[in-house]
């Protein structure tokens, strides 16, 4: 019923908020600032990237951190140049210090020893109590640089499971929380838990990634939904994080992801409890969401008893991927208006 009352291009809200617009953009370029922060274990260190405009005094209030999904890294998502501007781009510009992680064995940051072996002489790794450690340490490094006391937090698809386990265990340190396409239990199969024994790691291949992009988008709207050269300009830049991508053709992307996938959300066990989020917090999905039905966010929407404000927004016409879709400034101005109230 929920998608049926859904007028296409168009977005629901759900809960008492108000809509304010977003902040003028800041004039002059944009800074931007990469290093590698140390873990919390040795020898595994974490890429992260700051953005930030010219806009006078910095404002310690309006800081934000974003982490990636299950298989492929922050950067080439968030910080993809697509018709000249990325997500990254588009709140720093509105006087957001916004910053980026990737998790080990993604992106820039370090692969575990595990990914250099063949991924089935060793347990899946990097799972999600893993991935909350790492966004612990990049928050502790985010506050410390930037003098915040509490930073938003934005987590894409797994990254929702992290940032919201995160904001549950520690609401001391988050000031708002974003959950775009968020992961909840099941009621329809699952297109990643596949079944048989886990490696440490998979092999992705770049073809089967836009199939499973386009999976549950009517025929009639494929070809329209993704701008030309978008998919190639993120797979080659996705691909490309991988050093031996160029070998194997091959993305290695850490299955502690799966095997969580299978022991909690699978088995009908919550990994985290999101009656224990205490900041205000806005949940958006698409129409057409495969990876985390719209159903999910719903569920996590109604057990957000503790935050002070919480709103759910669902988009037309747009995929689990909807960030890199001809809809995605629907996707920009919902999180926008959300993050300058």
């Amino acid at each position: 019923m929920l998608l049926r009352s859904l007028l296409l291009g168009t977005a629901l809200w759900f809960g008492a908020a108000v809509s304010g617009a977003s902040a003028a953009e800041c004039a002059g370029p944009l800074k931007t600032t990469d290093a590698m922060i140390a873990s919390d274990t040795a020898g595994i260190d974490l890429f992260v990237r700051r953005k930030q405009a010219d806009c006078g005094k910095p404002d310690p209030s309006r800081v934000l951190l974003y982490v990636h999904g299950a298989t492929y890294p922050s950067e080439t998502a968030f910080d993809l140049q697509l018709d000249g501007q990325s997500w990254m781009d588009f709140i720093a510009k509105q006087g957001w210090d916004v910053w980026l992680v990737d998790l080990r064995g993604y992106g820039r940051s370090t692969r575990p020893p595990e990914m250099e072996r063949p991924g089935t002489e060793n347990a899946p790794i990097v799972t999600t109590d893993v991935a909350v450690r790492d966004v612990g340490s990049a928050v502790a490094h985010v506050r410390r640089v930037t003098g915040a006391d509490r930073i938003t937090l934005l987590g894409w698809s797994w990254g929702t499971s992290i940032m919201g386990g995160y904001a549950a265990r520690h609401p001391e340190h988050v000031s708002k929380l974003v959950l775009y396409a968020p992961v909840w239990l099941r009621t329809t199969p699952s297109p990643l838990a596949g079944t048989g024994p886990l490696p440490a790691y998979r092999l992705v291949a770049r073809d089967s990634a836009k199939q499973r992009w386009l999976n549950g988008v009517p025929e009639d709207k494929k070809a329209g939904l993704i701008p030309a050269g978008w998919f190639e300009a993120w797979a080659d830049a996705t691909w490309a994080t991988d050093p031996k991508s160029a070998e194997a053709g091959m993305l290695r992307a850490p299955n502690g992801v799966l095997a969580d996938l299978r022991a909690y959300w699978l088995d009908n066990k919550p990994w985290y409890d999101p009656a224990k989020i205490q900041a205000p917090t806005l949940i958006t999905v698409a129409e057409w969401d495969q990876d985390t039905p719209p159903y999910m966010a719903q569920a996590v929407f109604d057990r957000l008893t503790a935050a002070p404000s919480k709103r759910l927004v669902l988009i037309g016409e747009g995929t689990h991927t909807i960030i890199m879709e001809k809809n995605r400034m629907q996707l920009w101005r919902e999180v926008q208006n959300f993050l300058d109230e």
